[in-house]
């Protein structure tokens, strides 16, 4: 955070020029913002996925500006994401223009997106953390943990997880500084069956209220 008066954003998309590529921003600013929080997508989809909307279309109104992040391999079209060294590069480049209103910036995405806000949140100097759906482990190897990404942050952390996600489980993650909140029968993308006692709005709403009273707790 900066000591100047923070900078007022407005509504829209811009493109930002990094070192992987252009990545692109989709601003949903709050009216009195008090924090940013920067959130990408996974390696198997885009900003449409329904956490990431849910977040942006609730969180503005509590003070909370929303950056919806594409990584620069989804803004060229590819269909594959890149190394985890060039997604950090991405993430890098875009830094600037999200702590460019002078607030604190919680670090967040989903799937792999998590997993790149955890390894540069203590590098860029995030607020915090916000890991949606983080893959633990590949799905049946529980043995190739990336548990050390997500205890390494070093700033307050926020896990929602999925209670059937295949990339782990809530009860499969390590004890941590960490907050967990797990959204009962939820796969990797939050999605429910349609005959479990949860419904799909419900799901959305558990991860919705999860985030907001987490960044009213952070200030």
């Amino acid at each position: 955070m900066t000591s100047e008066t923070p900078r007022t954003r407005t509504s829209g998309t811009e493109t930002i020029h990094t070192e992987a590529g252009d990545a692109r921003v989709t601003w949903h600013p709050a009216d009195d913002a008090r924090l940013v929080l920067a959130v990408s997508h996974g390696a198997g989809g885009g900003i449409e996925a329904r956490d990431l909307r849910a977040l942006a279309a609730v969180l503005p109104e509590h003070g909370v500006s929303v950056a919806l992040v594409e990584q620069p391999w989804r803004v060229a079209g590819k269909k594959v994401a890149p190394a985890p060294k060039t997604l950090d590069t991405g993430w890098r480049g875009i830094w600037p223009a999200v702590a460019a209103p002078g607030l604190p910036v919680v670090s967040g995405g989903r799937s792999a997106g998590a997993r790149v806000a955890c390894r540069t949140a203590a590098e860029l100097g995030a607020h915090a953390v916000l890991a949606l759906g983080f893959p633990l482990h590949p799905p049946g190897r529980p043995e190739k943990s990336r548990a050390a990404e997500l205890l390494g942050t070093r700033v307050p952390t926020l896990v929602v997880q999925g209670g059937n996600d295949p990339f782990g489980r809530p009860g499969e993650f390590p004890e941590g500084d960490h907050e967990l909140v797990e959204v009962p029968y939820g796969d990797h993308g939050f999605a429910v069956p349609k005959r479990a006692e949860v419904g799909q709005e419900e799901a959305v709403r558990i991860i919705t209220d999860a985030v907001l009273g987490w960044t009213r707790r952070l200030g």
